[in-house]
């Protein structure tokens, strides 16, 4: 049941208006944030506040903890996701403008599909599907292309290919979720899996040797609060409005945000942080974005978290 009865449209309008714009601006706020702090530390720590806030405040609200099976289902989710996915996405915004990151990110859809059709066996490859898939990997090869002649130059490759690497795990972690056994609880199980994969970062950080020389007191005060925005904003209050509007409206239309996200991204890249938007970031960003909506209208599965 939706619970129609007690939901005022504010409430919907303010959820949707989180997931859209603050997801969207998360994009810019790890820009801000790597531009001083090492990637992975910083992700680090972005996960591990998040995380245990989250999981802390199930604990406390009598939740049912993950059993030791489920946490070994979460290390792995946590791996993909947070490790793989976000600390190569943190990791490319060091040479990849955070529009173009998150056009790049919105690929997550058409991974997704790919390992339906490959691996569940959940839906057919149909000529739109096709056709959609196609039309995104246009948009990738236009923003990554050094040999289309836009009048700009191409973006990193080697953060590209991150980005690429990142959605794909992404991808591959949404499909296990569907096959690995997890806390019935979403906050409990993604308040983990934050809190898991925050430590592998942390890990990660380390073996990278990030904290080495670094000092807290170097950082200006706008990448503290790019971190603080994105442990507040984005894990926290942008993950509680998620989980309330898949309860109370279609899985079709909560998962518009993931073509209005790179929007609000390129657009905050531009007035914001003065990113260029070149041809090549209109005809990729179009393309990309054309691939998925046509993904993600054509079936009714649920789309997973981002940001």
């Amino acid at each position: 049941m939706r619970e129609t009865e007690s939901r005022a449209p504010w409430k919907t309008l303010l959820a949707f208006a989180i997931i859209y714009i603050v997801w969207g601006s998360t994009f810019l706020a790890i820009r801000v944030g790597v531009k001083e702090l090492p990637p992975f530390l910083f992700a680090a720590l972005r996960f591990l506040i998040a995380g245990a806030v989250l999981f802390g405040w199930t604990l406390a609200r009598k939740h049912k903890p993950p059993t030791r099976r489920e946490w070994g289902s979460i290390s792995i989710i946590a791996l993909l996701i947070f490790v793989i996915d976000y600390g190569l996405l943190f990791w490319a915004e060091q040479k990849v403008p955070s529009g173009i990151a998150a056009v790049m990110m919105a690929t997550i859809p058409a991974f997704m599909a790919l390992a339906e059709i490959l691996f569940l066996r959940a839906q057919r490859l149909t000529l739109r599907l096709a056709t959609a898939l196609l039309i995104g990997i246009a948009g990738v090869a236009a923003l990554m292309s050094h040999s289309l002649s836009l009048h700009d130059v191409a973006i990193d490759n080697l953060g590209a290919i991150a980005l690429l690497i990142g959605a794909v795990s992404w991808s591959i972690a949404s499909v296990l979720s569907k096959k690995l056994p997890l806390p019935a609880s979403k906050i409990t199980s993604s308040g983990a899996q934050m809190l898991a994969g925050g430590l592998m970062l942390a890990m990660v950080a380390l073996a990278r040797r990030e904290v080495t020389g670094f000092h807290p007191s170097a950082v200006s005060c706008a990448a503290w609060l790019a971190l603080a925005y994105l442990v507040v904003m984005g894990s926290i209050v942008g993950f509680t409005a998620y989980v309330w509007l898949i309860h109370h409206e279609s899985a079709t239309r909560v998962g518009t945000y993931a073509y209005v996200n790179p929007v609000v991204a390129v657009a905050l890249g531009y007035f914001v942080a003065g990113e260029s938007i070149s041809l090549r970031t209109i005809i990729g960003t179009l393309c990309v974005l054309m691939s998925v909506i046509v993904i993600t209208t054509s079936g009714s599965k649920k789309i997973a978290a981002a940001s």
